[in-house]
């Protein structure tokens, strides 16, 4: 049984992928010979620290940060969120009343619920009325579509109109491309949030390297920084494995692997 269920070796597996394209016995023996001579390395991917960012140097960022861009930048570093999840949330996924946010089908394809940082709820109660007097004007015009991921265009026809599954941050222009459909509005731009990070963090003085994600490493740092546990921490990030949630603990403010240095107790 046990033999059976093994897979083939990878010299057999190669013998029959080219008898079944018919190549000539020739061909078969070079292909051989080539991985015989040359095997497969499968190189180790190094591991790197993640950067992180003091709560002074978020503050700075920030500083230099406003309007919608700040807006966006909130739930990387308040909420967790990467940056495609906060870019594609819906107004549905913002839950105002529990301070929470909905996270459907984030990476690898699983829900999750964050928190809505309480700072953030005015500011967002402000923005979604301006997006909603956009799309009440994209309606106005035959407009006010927006993409809609799966198959809720089917179950749910009159959904890419519906005011509850239009993006937070909705793109400024209209996509009238024929390749993708229906003229609808995206959401902004994932470069548009990065150049805008990079910019902030260079203005800030910030000499790390600083991008978005990295707010969402700040996130996870800073809360078991003030004492979360990693499990909480692990639910909030939609991390499947507790060790991947771990790499935080080796960047905690408390030195190396988070030990206090014997020569700072003297």
């Amino acid at each position: 049984m046990e033999s059976s269920a093994r897979q083939p070796k990878l010299l057999d597996r190669v013998r029959q992928a080219v008898r079944v394209r018919h190549d000539s016995r020739r061909t078969e023996d070079a292909y051989v010979r080539w991985i015989k001579t040359y095997p497969v390395v499968r190189a180790r991917t190094p591991e790197r620290l993640p950067v992180v960012l003091s709560r002074s140097e978020v503050a700075s960022l920030f500083g230099q940060l406003s309007g919608p861009l700040r807006l966006i930048v909130t739930p990387l570093y308040g909420a967790g969120l990467r940056l495609d999840e906060c870019l594609e949330l819906r107004v549905k996924d913002l839950d105002f009343e529990r301070d929470q946010i909905t996270e459907l089908q984030g990476k690898g394809r699983k829900d999750r619920v964050t928190m809505l940082p309480s700072s953030a709820k005015e500011p967002l109660r402000v923005h979604l009325e301006d997006v909603r007097r956009v799309h009440a004007g994209d309606l106005a015009n035959g407009l006010g579509r927006v993409v809609l991921p799966y198959a809720i265009e089917r179950k749910s026809p009159g959904a890419a109109t519906d005011w509850r599954w239009q993006f937070v941050f909705p793109a400024g222009r209209v996509c009238r491309d024929s390749r993708f459909g229906e003229p609808s509005r995206y959401h902004v731009h994932e470069s548009v949030v990065q150049k805008a990070v990079a910019r902030a963090a260079r203005a800030a003085g910030v000499t790390k390297r600083v991008g978005p994600h990295t707010l969402r490493h700040c996130f996870a740092t800073h809360l078991l920084e003030a004492g979360y546990d990693i499990r909480t921490v692990q639910e909030l990030l939609g991390h499947r494995d507790v060790r991947t949630t771990m790499t935080y603990l080796h960047v905690l403010q408390r030195g190396a692997l988070g030990v206090r240095s014997p020569a700072d107790r003297l």
